[in-house]
């Protein structure tokens, strides 16, 4: 083997230096899941999962009081996925609020704070198109919200990047529900 090849093996070979990550491991031990190896800022993470739990918190609220407000000519069904929607939204909340304290923060779930803090915005609309369309322009700010996001934590978290990455997914599909159900009505 040639001297290039030995120094291309070397440099495509993976080395774990186990016993520095068992010594490691044993320190800061109060940090829980965030090692040494984590690369983003957690303050600004933190912030970042808050906001965004706030903004998850508010469309839970939108999405309920569109469900039970919802009145006319196919208003059940168009109720029915506001309700699905509002669960769905109350399981990232979860996921975010998780993450938070897996990060060592506090969930922030000080409800005077949440329209300042949320992406999205509350609004009740007057009619069932009109709450159709509050849910579609507060889904496609969470999207580019989130696609922001998990831009920022490209690698330097990537369990929070996938925790957006599978919030970010649904978002979509919750948009697009919303526009088919817009579709025809305008």
């Amino acid at each position: 083997m040639s001297k290039s090849s030995d120094a291309q093996q070397s440099n495509d070979s993976f080395v774990m230096d186990v016993q520095h990550l068992r010594e490691q491991a044993r320190k800061h031990m109060s940090e829980g899941a965030v090692t040494e190896t984590y690369g983003a800022d957690r303050d600004t993470v933190l912030k970042l999962l808050n906001d965004s739990l706030a903004t998850e918190i508010v469309c839970v609220l939108r999405y309920k009081r569109h469900h039970f407000m919802a009145k006319g000519i196919n208003s059940e069904a168009v109720a029915a996925e506001f309700a699905t929607h509002a669960a769905e939204e109350q399981g990232h909340a979860d996921l975010l609020a998780e993450r938070i304290v897996q990060l060592g923060g506090e969930p922030d779930l000080d409800p005077t704070s949440f329209r300042s803090r949320a992406h999205s915005e509350y609004k009740e609309g007057k009619n069932l198109t009109d709450m159709i369309r509050e849910n579609l322009i507060a889904e496609r700010i969470a999207i580019d919200s989130y696609r922001e996001i998990i831009r920022y934590l490209g690698d330097k978290d990537t369990t929070t990047r996938r925790i957006f990455e599978e919030i970010l997914a649904v978002e979509e599909e919750h948009a697009d529900d919303m526009a088919d159900l817009l579709d025809g009505r305008e």
